[in-house]
């Protein structure tokens, strides 16, 4: 099929079906996102911000945070290892270390690398609903969220109890995870812990596994609420131990990483006139990389050690000109490595080895911010400044202002409109990282964008619709090239792209049946779809290749249908359609084969659920049609996944 007639099949799609889990249900236009520094609802806010509630997480054919992204339409989920074991999640044609991802509202962006931001500690089963803010996002979260946010909110109960999840299903693998929930009047307490493993969906040259994989998580959070103020805390782990197979080099088939990560947060807000609201917290990673998986003899193996420190002091306001914010946040980010950074003084012996770390950078960033939001029955203005400073360069104060406006046109419609712009620092291997065929340049400079957003709403009950055009103009964005010309060894390079503009669109459409018509019951329970298109005006040179900043979706189409086959039993089927701008060059018995495209490709997965007062029995199945495809060049994603589970509750 020509690309010109598959665009319009989309585009009709998208305008005449009902996005993957893009809009939520009607309740939820009264719950508060963050999307501005005041509290806003849904229904209020001046930006548009998708909700995953729930029902849809609960419903979705998924089993990690990753996978459930992929039904939201402009978000792009560049799988490595499957079922979240690795993954690059991008918004809006941006890269991975350009998301800003926050936990319960703490931002968890992991300096060192984007790769491991979403090595969380919670499992999809303990969040309540994920918020994706698409578009930068500087005087909202300051620096990482240069093309938008994504915070995943955990859940809480109003009882006492506890649950237990068993799984298991194709390539070995299998699950099991507890949480339990104490309630005692002001006070909440909730635990959980999980444990996963597989065997992995390919093997190595010699025939062993290199894709095989082992998991395990921990949280604890607790809350206490008086009239005068909430507290709320939380302390999590994630360990990672997985093959790693050609990752990030197709010529070495049997890598491996190690990750530790630990989280940790306080936060607060008072309930007088003026509200105020302190955060602190602290984020620890530990990450072993080994190219050689088990062999240190033949190249080293890196080791990684970040920390960051973060405090926040927010308030914010009511009065007869609308709501104010306002606040500051200082945050210390520092690694200890063997590969990055600048030579340390005194080495830190690394625990359990005979080696050191040797190498180290560390960098402060302080942020100040001034918001104010006016609020009508009809009309929703929000405008604001942050100014933001970062030690590293001896940068100094720069202002990244933006504003964002909506109308309310009668009872069903809304239009919005939104000039945003933001910054992000190069990671620390963007800037450091000079080993095994890359070559960083620590001079590299901050990423800069500023966005146009014009879009508009439509919303009766049964019926969601959103349709928008955006313009995203990036000065000196981050990539990592590779010239071809200079043969098998050419080198990997950190650069900064001058220019890097975007334009796009996407549209939306949620139809829930049973709501429309009046009827309590109803085969179809939701219908969604979604279609999104981007081009960029920055293409490389020939014989150049693009790692990341030049590799996007041009397009993406998602149809998403909720049946109701029994009372208990249910069945969510899932499409998508992907089509990606980039090339790769290919490798076949480690011998280069030259460049070759990405090639479009559907999937297809489903999920029955039986669902009863006090379990939940689910069958689910992944890339139905079996299709060989690739999000990232040389690492070919599983076919056909089965996975077989029990949830059993205790009240």
């Amino acid at each position: 099929m020509a690309g010109i007639e598959r665009k319009i099949i989309c585009c009709t799609a998208a305008f005449l079906a009902a996005v993957a889990v893009l809009q939520a249900q009607e309740s939820l236009e009264e719950v508060t996102v963050s999307a501005s520094r005041a509290p806003l609802t849904v229904h209020q806010s001046a930006r548009m911000v998708t909700v995953l509630d729930t029902l849809q997480i609960r419903s979705a054919p998924v089993q990690s945070v990753n996978d459930l992204l992929k039904y939201a339409v402009g978000v792009d989920v560049r799988q490595r290892g499957a079922m979240g074991i690795q993954t690059d999640i991008g918004i809006r044609g941006g890269t991975f270390d350009q998301v800003a991802v926050l936990l319960n509202g703490v931002n968890v962006s992991d300096p060192q690398t984007g790769h491991l931001a979403m090595d969380l500690p919670v499992d999809l089963s303990e969040i309540d609903r994920i918020e994706i803010l698409e578009g930068p996002a500087g005087r909202v979260y300051g620096t990482s969220s240069l093309v938008g946010a994504i915070n995943i909110v955990t859940r809480t109960e109003g009882e006492s109890g506890a649950d237990l999840r068993l799984q298991g299903g194709s390539f070995g693998t299998w699950g099991g995870g507890v949480r339990a929930n104490l309630a005692r009047g002001r006070w909440n307490h909730q635990i959980s812990a999980s444990h996963g493993r597989s065997d992995g969906h390919s093997r190595n040259a010699a025939g062993g596994l290199n894709a095989d994989w082992r998991t395990l998580k921990s949280f604890y959070q607790g809350s206490w609420s008086s009239p005068q103020a909430d507290v709320r805390w939380h302390l999590g782990a994630s360990a990672k131990d997985y093959g790693a197979n050609t990752f990030y080099s197709a010529r070495f088939d049997d890598q491996f990483e190690h990750g530790l990560k630990t989280f940790a947060a306080v936060q607060a807000e008072t309930k007088g006139r003026v509200h105020l609201h302190p955060v602190l917290y602290w984020n620890h990673s530990t990450d072993r990389f080994e190219l050689y998986r088990g062999d240190e003899t033949r190249v080293p193996f890196n080791y990684h050690s970040t920390d960051v420190f973060g405090a926040n002091l927010g308030g914010w306001t009511s009065w007869a000109l609308g709501r104010t914010a306002f606040g500051a946040e200082l945050r210390r980010e520092q690694v200890a490595s063997t590969t990055l950074g600048e030579p340390l003084a005194q080495p830190r012996a690394i625990r359990g080895t005979q080696r050191s770390y040797d190498r180290g950078l560390g960098r402060t960033h302080l942020s100040l911010y001034l918001e104010h939001n006016v609020i009508l029955r009809w009309f929703t203005a929000s405008a604001g400044v942050a100014a933001i400073r970062n030690s590293w360069g001896n940068q100094p104060f720069r202002l990244y202002p933006g504003a964002d406006l909506s109308v309310r046109i009668g009872a069903r419609w809304k239009a919005y409109a939104s000039w945003n712009t933001s910054l992000r620092q190069p990671t620390f291997t963007e800037l450091y990282y000079s080993v095994g065929g890359h070559a960083a340049d620590k001079y590299l400079r901050p990423e800069r964008i500023q966005a146009f957003e014009l879009g508009i709403k439509y919303l009766r009950p049964g019926i969601s619709a959103v349709a928008s055009i955006y313009r995203h103009q990036g000065t000196d964005m981050i990539d990592w090239i590779k010239d071809l010309s200079e043969g098998e060894d050419a080198l990997w390079v950190s650069v900064n792209h001058t220019q890097v503009n975007t334009l796009g669109e996407e549209f939306s459409l949620r139809v829930q049946p049973g709501v429309l018509l009046g009827r309590d019951a109803f085969f179809l329970r939701s219908f969604n779809a979604g279609y999104a298109h981007i081009d960029q005006d920055k293409a490389l040179e020939p014989g150049l290749q693009s790692a990341y900043a030049l590799e996007y979706l041009r397009n993406k189409l998602v149809l998403q249908a909720d049946l109701q086959l029994l009372e208990p039993l249910s069945l969510n089927l899932a499409y998508s359609w992907l089509d990606r701008v980039g090339s790769y060059e290919a490798f076949e018995g480690g011998e280069s084969r030259g460049q070759r495209a990405y090639e479009p490709y559907s999937l297809l997965d489903a999920r029955l659920t039986w669902e009863a007062r006090r379990f939940r029995l689910f069958l689910e199945g992944s890339n139905l049609l079996n299709i060989s495809y690739y999000d990232h060049g040389n690492i070919p994603q599983p076919g056909i996944r089965v996975q077989a589970g029990v949830l059993v509750r205790i009240r």
